[in-house]
């Protein structure tokens, strides 16, 4: 592997004049710059990016705090989020917290001592740590965040809830999503509107989260505790799915006798059977544009729009039951 000392006899210039060249941190006069690059590329020179950031107090990395990289939702998130930084020319540190705090400080002690330029980050209550650094949050926002990107919350509640509303619901039960993740609240204020407007009773079952490894035992108590249940609203996709095995083992037909809506539309709700229907997020946009809004914020580009909020969309497949012709 060649070294900037390499660099430097073959271009005829002093190891200074490369390094200036290399970090863009002072003048190098034209004759002096075309010898540098082509003695780069003779000598297929990658520069050290360890050193470099040290030097630059930053580097060409980015930092990403997910949640639970388990969630099939959240791959897609972080697919986007590569694909742009990778055209901006950055590399991607991915953290999975799992519901860890210390997890999180730990990861975001190993983005600081790499020198990331951004985070990204869809945990909830990490902002504290970033001391100044550069960062966007997305998926789970509040409202006092200057760079986020997410969706409409409240309007998936409320897609959700008409969607149950007008397929013969008698006994409606939300699984309301995690007390600390804003999206939750959100999401029943919009199911709760609409379900009082429509005078359609219903329960609430509270979930302590939204990890993939307890969405097994939370569907059987779930169906424990609501066995006579005929409509579930459920906080996503992973937990709709986990419902639906356990109402399938207990002999409980879908959607004739439970009928069930998810959130998210990750890949396989379509492949289940019966399909889930659900509100589905564009995980995939949501990464990626806010990617482009932190590579814009680190590069100090203009910036039209620093909140981003993206569309959902309603989806039904055979988890609910036909709509009433007068719903």
């Amino acid at each position: 592997m060649a070294t900037i000392k390499e660099v430097a006899e073959l271009a005829g210039v002093s190891v200074a004049t490369v390094s200036r060249f290399m970090n863009d941190s002072g003048y190098v006069g034209k004759a002096s710059r075309e010898k540098v690059e082509r003695a780069i590329k003779l000598l297929n020179f990658s520069p050290n990016e360890v050193a470099r950031s040290l030097y630059q107090k930053k580097s060409k990395l980015i930092g990403l705090l997910l949640p639970d990289i388990a969630n099939p939702f959240f791959p897609l998130v972080a697919k986007g989020v590569e694909d742009k930084i990778n055209e901006s020319g950055y590399s991607l540190i991915l953290g999975n917290v799992q519901g860890d705090v210390e997890k999180e400080k730990e990861y975001l002690k190993i983005f600081a001592q790499n020198n990331v330029a951004g985070v990204l980050s869809a945990v909830h209550g990490s902002t504290k740590e970033f001391h100044g650094m550069p960062f966007v949050l997305l998926d789970r926002v509040n409202e006092d965040i200057e760079f986020a990107v997410y969706t409409d919350n409240f309007h998936g509640g409320e897609l959700a809830a008409q969607a149950i509303c007008d397929r013969q619901a008698k006994h409606v039960v939300i699984m309301v999503g995690p007390k600390d993740v804003p999206s939750s609240h959100e999401r029943l204020a919009g199911n709760l509107k609409v379900l009082n407007e429509r005078h359609i009773p219903y329960q609430l079952y509270q979930t302590d989260t939204f990890q993939f490894d307890s969405a097994e035992k939370t569907a059987q108590h779930f169906l424990d505790q609501f066995p006579h249940a005929d409509s579930v609203i459920a906080s996503n996709d992973v937990y709709a799915l986990a419902v639906m095995k356990e109402t399938v083992k207990r002999g409980i037909r879908i959607p004739e006798e439970l009928q069930i809506i998810g959130y998210d539309d990750m890949p396989f709700a379509a492949l289940a059977f019966p399909g889930l229907s659900t509100i589905a997020q564009p995980a995939y946009e949501i990464g990626y544009q806010a990617a482009d809004l932190l590579c814009r914020h680190i590069e100090n580009k203009i910036i039209p729009k620093k909140r981003i909020q993206l569309p959902v969309t309603l989806i039904i497949r055979e988890s609910m039951r036909e709509k009433m012709e007068n719903g």
